[in-house]
């Protein structure tokens, strides 16, 4: 009788996998040829110079921009991004350096902003407020992210607060793959911890991938399990973390700043 050979289970298929996309406005060629994948629970850093293309093509996968050519995959099936309501009921969320808060509006509510929980229909409905703030409360504290009052009005608190609240609203609200623009831009070292820890917490339950757009290295190799940086319209390299460096990433940039130099 033979032995019977087994069969190793079908990997599961990349969360996202992007191939020859192109995107062009007029005259300028904002991306020409971009193939990248991000896998089931991975973070992976997007880096590039300013006008690279990076937040072009996190517009282009969250729905707001529509590519000219190339395609997209989602969990491996083939995907249309017609707009940005779609993208997120794909799972798509992302996180822009505005980070569509509103400030005068308390932490909860804009927690709901624009999914808020009403009784009643039409000219009848009212707010649920005990229950949002209930539930964003219960969400805060799933991810570590505790405030003194959820009435506060976000404009008093600080910048990793208000990150730390569109990170946790986007996480909340069903989305799988969460892109994240800049997320520790102009913010000071102990507000750049909370949103270092935020992601790393995400990162650990493994139920999460995350594209992080980052112009600090030292940020992208302790937070990222890959980096891909964009380049010339195309994503011209692509390593894990553990095999590259600070003086590398610094090397390869600075040597492109020379050749246009010379």
């Amino acid at each position: 009788m033979s032995e019977a050979t087994a069969t190793p289970a079908a990997a599961a298929p990349d969360t996202i996998r992007v191939e020859h996309v192109s995107k062009r406005f007029g005259a300028v060629q904002a991306l020409g040829d971009v193939s990248l994948y991000l896998r089931p629970g991975e973070v992976l850093g997007l880096i590039g110079d300013n006008g690279a293309g990076k937040s072009t093509l996190v517009k282009i996968l969250t729905g707001f921009h529509k590519p000219d050519s190339g395609m997209i995959y989602v969990d491996g099936n083939e995907v249309q991004l017609k707009s940005v309501s779609y993208a997120r009921s794909l799972g798509i969320d992302t996180v822009f350096q505005d980070l569509a808060l509103v400030p005068g509006m308390s932490v909860y509510h804009n927690m709901f902003l624009n999914r808020e929980v009403v009784s009643g229909w039409g000219p009848l409905a009212f707010l649920r407020n005990r229950e949002m703030k209930q539930r964003s409360r219960a969400y805060l504290e799933d991810i570590g992210i505790r405030l003194p009052s959820l009435d506060t009005q976000v404009a008093s608190l600080s910048g990793g607060q208000r990150q730390a609240i569109a990170i946790a609203r986007s996480t909340h609200s069903d989305a799988r793959i969460i892109l994240l623009d800049e997320p520790l831009a102009a913010m000071g070292a102990r507000e750049g911890a909370l949103i270092i820890e935020l992601i790393q917490e995400l990162k650990q339950r493994g139920d999460v991938s995350m594209i992080v757009i980052a112009h600090n290295y030292v940020h992208v190799l302790e937070l990222c399990d890959r980096i891909n940086l964009l380049r010339n319209g195309r994503i011209e390299f692509d390593k894990r973390t553990v095999d590259t460096s600070v003086e590398e990433l610094t090397g390869i940039v600075a040597n492109e700043y020379r050749v246009k130099r010379s």
